[in-house]
């Protein structure tokens, strides 16, 4: 029974975390079956998107702090947007006054709503950390896997590589979090494989709806390769990796070999 009740609670942090991304895909969905006037629906989108930012800094579910990671998020999120558009990997074939080179704001948002998740769970899930890496391994690899997404359309992907580095240095990382009265310990890894493998799923939806469309769902929309979880993976653990570095600039390291405690 009690293990029911965690679970219960659990989940309900998680969906109180996701609220972001459940307002982007309950307009996504309903400016495809209930078109609205006036605007092309990207403009609407996007204006939807900046009104619950807006509502929820205003309401303190989000804090100006976490606002300025979401704000980072965004930009790293469109400038990636720009590029794959530009490559043909995905496209927006609908029409928007908020288009720049073929791409609309609101696309960034969906980047942005995946570090709102994170800052989201962070704070009410009480998370800490355990044995995180020294800065000067962590950034150069979140600098690596980001850069990756561009360079392997020039160069080899060396994705798998990347994998293997953050296997070696997050070996011995832990995630911590807390339900109700009780604490939890998670392989950071695998923390990073199930959120890439949820937003996958996510993906699916969101282009069910039509936020974007693959060059293989142009004619009718198919299920999105399994393979994307890998790149979905990699963007979490880069987002991941931003927002726990920006948390521990602002909270207190007590030490490598026990516990990294951010704000």
């Amino acid at each position: 029974m009690r293990v029911i009740i965690q679970l219960i609670r659990f989940g309900w942090e998680q969906a109180l975390s996701c609220l972001f991304p459940v307002v982007i895909f309950a307009s996504l969905a309903f400016t495809q079956i209930m078109p609205l006037p006036l605007l092309p629906r990207y403009d609407w989108l996007l204006i939807i998107c900046l009104l619950m930012q807006w509502w929820m800094v205003c309401s303190g579910l989000e804090t100006r702090d976490e606002l300025k990671v979401i704000t980072l998020f965004h930009l790293i999120g469109l400038a990636l947007e720009l590029f794959k558009v530009h490559m043909g990997s995905w496209s927006y074939p609908e029409e928007g006054y908020s288009k720049i080179f073929g791409v609309p704001l609101y696309s960034g948002f969906m980047y942005a709503s995946v570090a709102s998740y994170l800052c989201q769970a962070w704070r009410r899930l009480n998370v800490e950390l355990v044995k995180w890496p020294p800065f000067l391994v962590v950034v150069p690899l979140a600098a690596a896997i980001y850069l990756n997404f561009f360079t392997h359309h020039y160069w080899i992907d060396v994705r798998l590589w990347l994998f293997g580095l953050v296997m070696i240095v997050f070996w011995q990382s832990k995630v911590t979090y807390e339900v109700g009265e009780a604490r939890y310990r998670m392989p950071l890894a695998l923390s990073f494989l199930l959120i890439g493998f949820f937003i996958w799923i996510a993906e699916n939806i969101a282009t069910f709806f039509g936020a974007w469309e693959y060059p293989n769902q142009t004619d009718a929309w198919s299920l999105v390769h399994l393979g994307k979880v890998s790149s979905w993976l990699l963007l979490v653990i880069v987002s991941f990796l931003i927002v726990a570095t920006l948390k521990q600039a602002k909270g207190n390291v007590y030490t490598r070999k026990g516990m990294s405690q951010f704000l």
